[in-house]
């Protein structure tokens, strides 16, 4: 899937060619890498597709970091392939965000999309997250995506992206995962 800002997807399926999208280059000044929109917020389910994905064009994923407040599970370490991936989970990490860590220790940050999101906004929220010139925060586009101008509500009212801490891990901004989702 390419998109209008020229991001691609590295999915092999086309059932999933929505669901992952990637930016084509690592900008310096982009938040995001790119977006995820899992169907479902079982991570032992959405994370080996996601790892498999991301391993395509990355090579392989060792660690992924999710939100223990927004994802089910708690697994230390999930089965990928004919390897495994450490789980790592933080109540400090925002819903809207999911953290890959390859072999070679490069980071990358990737928006998730609720999977109660419509079509529509995921789009949207996706191609925003996969744009190498993007200086949004994670919560900051799920608030864009799902009401055009409510972006200003998710920053505090001023649109200041110094009240998000890097990598959304201490962000003062409110989770605004259940915009796009409803209650969960």
């Amino acid at each position: 899937m390419t998109t209008a800002s020229g991001a691609s997807a590295d999915i092999s399926s086309p059932r999933d060619a929505s669901r992952l999208v990637l930016a084509d280059t690592r900008a310096g000044q982009a938040v995001l890498d790119g977006g995820w929109w899992p169907r479902s917020w079982d991570a032992s389910v959405e994370v080996p597709a996601l790892v498999l994905a991301l391993a395509q064009r990355y090579g392989r994923i060792r660690h992924v970091m999710l939100s223990s407040a927004t994802w089910g599970s708690g697994d230390r370490r999930l089965a990928v392939g004919t390897g495994a991936v450490r789980m790592g989970w933080f109540a400090s990490q925002n819903g809207a965000l999911a953290i890959a860590i390859t072999d070679r220790d490069d980071q990358l940050d990737l928006l998730v999309v609720p999977p109660a999101a419509t079509a529509a906004a995921a789009e949207t929220a996706l191609a925003r997250a996969a744009d190498p010139a993007n200086t949004m925060r994670a919560p900051d586009i799920l608030a864009a995506a799902a009401a055009p101008g409510s972006a200003k509500r998710a920053t505090g009212g001023n649109g200041d992206r110094r009240a998000a801490w890097d990598n959304e891990g201490g962000s003062t901004a409110p989770d605004v995962s259940a915009d796009l989702a409803g209650a969960r």
